[in-house]
C-alpha cells in the first residue's frame, strides 16, 4: 500500500492507537512489533475492541478475505511515513523542542503561553521517541489546531535528525547539552553533534527560525560552527540579563527559596516580574524560553506572565511538596550528571535548617559513570545535609573513597524498596528533601511516604 492510499484510509479514521487494550470505536490500530512482544498477534484483538482497521506486517496474522488488515512491509516505518505525510499538510507553525535536560518543562512552559493565544497541539507527558513524535503529529487537526509544540528525545547519534526529518519544523529550541546518555553518544562531543541535527536542518530552511539561549556558550559554540551568531536574523535569542545584548528578551533571579520568582524585559520595552511555582533557579532558562516564544507570536506580556504563574509541575519535575511531615524537592524523572550538580547547587541556597538528601543512580553514563557517582557523592556530603541517602550499585562503589562529615547520616541502599523499609522503621521529619534519581531508580514511589 503506497502512502497516498494509506493517508486516505487514516483521514477516514484519523484516531490511531498502538495499545489493544485502548482502541476507541473506529480507531486505526497497528500493530508494532517490541523487544518482548510482536502486535501482530494482538490485531484481532485490537479489531474486536472496536478498531476499524489494524494495519500489520505479518501476513499469517490476516484471516481470507477479511478486508479489515492492512499488510505493510513494516509496520513502525508506515506509522512515521503517515505521520510525516500528515504533517506536511498543517499549514500552522510547528515547533521543535530537544535537549539535555529541561525539554519537557520547557515544552509544557511554551504550551501554556501559546495557549493564551492560540488552539495549540502539543506533545504529551514525555512521548519524544521515534513512536511517540509520530503518535503525536497524527493527533493534528488542521480545524482544530493552530500551532504545534513537538518535543523530540534522543540516545543514540542520527536519532535528532531522523526525527526532525519527519517533524520538519518552521522553528527550533535546544534547550541545553549535557552529559547524559554518554553510552549511546560515546561522548559529549557525540550529545551536541546529534542535539545540533536540529541546527543542521534548520540552518538549511530558508524560513525556518532559531530560538537560542544566548547565555549557553555550548549552544552558541554549536551555532557558531554553522555560521550562525546569535544576532543572525534567523535567530531569536534570550538570557540572562546583563550577559547578553543581541537578546530579543532577558530575564533575571530575584529569588528562589525555594520557588523561582524573576524579572524579564524585553528589546521591545515589555517588563514583567514573575512568581512561578518551580523549583531551581535553573528554570530561569525555561522560563525565558517561554517568554521569548510568547512575546514572538505576539502572545500579551500579562497573559505570557498569568500562564507562567498558573504552570504547576508535574511527574516529579521540579515539584514542591509539602506533606504532614516534610517539605519535598521532587525531581526524580530523570538525572545525570549536568542536572544532579543544577539539582544540588540549587538546593545549597534554599534557607532551611534540616536538609536531607535521597539521591539514586544516574543512568547510561557508560565509562564516566564511575567518575561523574564520584563527583556527585563528593558535592553531595559537601553540603554537610543532616543525612544524605544513596540508592543504587554505583554510588555504592562511589561512596568507597569517600568520608562525610560524622554529623550526617550516611546510608546506602541496594534499591527502593530498602529505602521504603527505612522509612517505615523511622520516619523523617521536619525536613527538606531532595529526591532526585533517573526514573528507573524509581525515587518517584517515595514522596507518598514521606
Amino acid at each position: 500500500m503506497d502512502i497516498e492510499n494509506l493517508y486516505k484510509i487514516y483521514l477516514a479514521h484519523p484516531v490511531v492507537t498502538t495499545d489493544s487494550r485502548r482502541c476507541p470505536a473506529g480507531s486505526l490500530f497497528f500493530a508494532l512489533r517490541g523487544d518482548s512482544f510482536d502486535g501482530n498477534r494482538f490485531a484481532s484483538t485490537a479489531l474486536e475492541a472496536g478498531s476499524a482497521l489494524a494495519v500489520v506486517d505479518d501476513a499469517s496474522v490476516i484471516p481470507a478475505g477479511d478486508s479489515r488488515y492492512i499488510l505493510v512491509p513494516d509496520v513502525l516505518q508506515a506509522l512515521q511515513a503517515l505521520a510525516a505525510h500528515h504533517r506536511q499538510q498543517f499549514q500552522g507553525p510547528v515547533i521543535q523542542i530537544t535537549g539535555t535536560n529541561g525539554k519537557t518543562t520547557t515544552k509544557e512552559l511554551i504550551a501554556a503561553v501559546l495557549s493564551q493565544r492560540y488552539r495549540v497541539l502539543y506533545t504529551q507527558g514525555n512521548l519524544n521517541n521515534h513512536i511517540g513524535v509520530p503518535l503525536t503529529l497524527l493527533r493534528l487537526r488542521p480545524d482544530e489546531h493552530e500551532l504545534a509544540i513537538i518535543e523530540t528525545g534522543a540516545n543514540h547519534p542520527g536519532e535528532i535528525e531522523f526525527l526532525t526529518n519527519i517533524v520538519r519544523p518552521d522553528y527550533g529550541l535546544i534547550t541545553n547539552v549535557g552529559r547524559a546518555h554518554i553510552e549511546g553518544f560515546g561522548s559529549f562531543e557525540g550529545v551536541k553533534k546529534t542535539k545540533g541535527e536540529l541546527y543542521d536542518y534548520l540552518c538549511q530552511e530558508p524560513t525556518a527560525h532559531i530560538f537560542i539561549n544566548a547565555s549557553n556558550d555550548d549552544l552558541c559554540g554549536m551555532l557558531r560552527q554553522r555560521g550562525l551568531q546569535p544576532d543572525a536574523d534567523k535567530c531569536i535569542a534570550y538570557g540572562r540579563e546583563g550577559e547578553q545584548s543581541e537578546c530579543f528578551c532577558t530575564g533575571e533571579i530575584i529569588d528562589s527559596n525555594p520557588m523561582l520568582r524573576l524579572h524579564w524585559s524585553s528589546r521591545l520595552g515589555e517588563k514583567a516580574e514573575v512568581q512561578t511555582n518551580l523549583i531551581g533557579a535553573y528554570n530561569i532558562d525555561n522560563v525565558l524560553a517561554a517568554v521569548a516564544m510568547g512575546l514572538h507570536f505576539g502572545v500579551a506580556p500579562a497573559a505570557i506572565c498569568q500562564a507562567l504563574t498558573d504552570y504547576a509541575p508535574s511527574l516529579g519535575r521540579s515539584e514542591y511538596r509539602k506533606t504532614t511531615h516534610n517539605e519535598l524537592i521532587i525531581d526524580a524523572y530523570n538525572a545525570n550528571l549536568t542536572s544532579m550538580q543544577a539539582a544540588l547547587d540549587n538546593f545549597s541556597h534554599i534557607r532551611h535548617a534540616h536538609k536531607m538528601l535521597i539521591l539514586g543512580d544516574m543512568k547510561e553514563l557508560g565509562a564516566v559513570s564511575e567518575e561523574a557517582h564520584q563527583k556527585i557523592a563528593s558535592l553531595a556530603l559537601a553540603l554537610n545535609p543532616e543525612a544524605a541517602w544513596f540508592v543504587g550499585e554505583e554510588f555504592r562503589k562511589a561512596l568507597t573513597t569517600i568520608k562525610p562529615q560524622a554529623e550526617t547520616d550516611l546510608r546506602i541502599f541496594a534499591d527502593v524498596d530498602a529505602v521504603k523499609a527505612a522509612i517505615a522503621e523511622q520516619l523523617p521529619s521536619e525536613r527538606l528533601i531532595l529526591i532526585k534519581g533517573s526514573n528507573s531508580t524509581k525515587l518517584h514511589q517515595l514522596p507518598e511516604l514521606l
